[in-house]
């Protein structure tokens, strides 16, 4: 998937830049690890797996960076086609709206067009993978006791931009055949959060239906 998605997708309308992993580093080294096992044609199920020997949490936070990565080149595709005058509320369909609050200038859950919540939502993210104190980089810092509950957060707010893009933008996707390849990505997602109990399944909803069509 790590190949085809660079070659479907357009790295240049990536929504955000990437984030990248320090040569030379653990965490360097598990991701690549994961990257070897999605481009050797492996059950993504195996794939997500937590190798022996290694921390959960490094695990976890390689994969929370690469979904951001992806799902930031996806949405990145589609963001032109995402206007407040085509997606004036950041919806997935008209069963699931989503509102946004961060605690400092939206200090209650409100109403945005799509574009501006996910720039506010890609900013969130980016700021906390960031952050030294949340994601550590250095050798011999640990992470902090909280640092599942963020991941959890993060994933689950990663997620409605999958509901949006299937939901509101999918005929796109698959104009630009690339359908395949955001199913793959989905897929991936999907059995690493369930790996890892990472997000209540009632939180799926919006997705229930393609999701027992492509995952099991």
């Amino acid at each position: 998937m790590a190949l085809c998605l660079g070659q479907v997708f357009s790295k240049d309308k990536t929504f955000r830049p990437r984030k990248r992993f320090e040569p030379g580093t653990q965490r360097f080294e598990l991701y690549k690890r994961a990257q070897a096992s999605l481009k050797s044609g492996l059950d993504l199920r195996k794939v997500v797996q937590l190798p022996d020997g290694e921390n959960i949490n490094d695990w976890i936070a390689v994969h929370v960076v690469d979904f951001f990565n992806r799902i930031n080149l996806i949405y990145g595709t589609v963001s032109e086609f995402c206007t407040e005058k085509s997606c004036p509320i950041m919806s997935g369909g008209p069963r699931y709206e989503y509102r946004w609050q961060d605690g400092n200038q939206y200090k209650r859950p409100t109403k945005l067009p799509a574009l501006i919540y996910m720039n506010l939502l890609m900013n969130w993210i980016e700021s906390l993978i960031n952050n030294e104190d949340i994601f550590p980089t250095r050798v011999g810092v640990p992470f902090p006791k909280n640092f599942q509950q963020v991941c959890k957060k993060i994933l689950s707010r990663l997620f409605r931009v999958f509901v949006h893009v299937y939901i509101h933008h999918f005929d796109m996707i698959c104009s630009i055949g690339a359908e395949a390849h955001i199913n793959t990505c989905y897929k991936h997602y999907y059995y690493f959060i369930s790996e890892f109990s990472l997000i209540d399944h009632s939180e799926l909803e919006p997705l229930k239906e393609m999701t027992e069509r492509i995952c099991h």
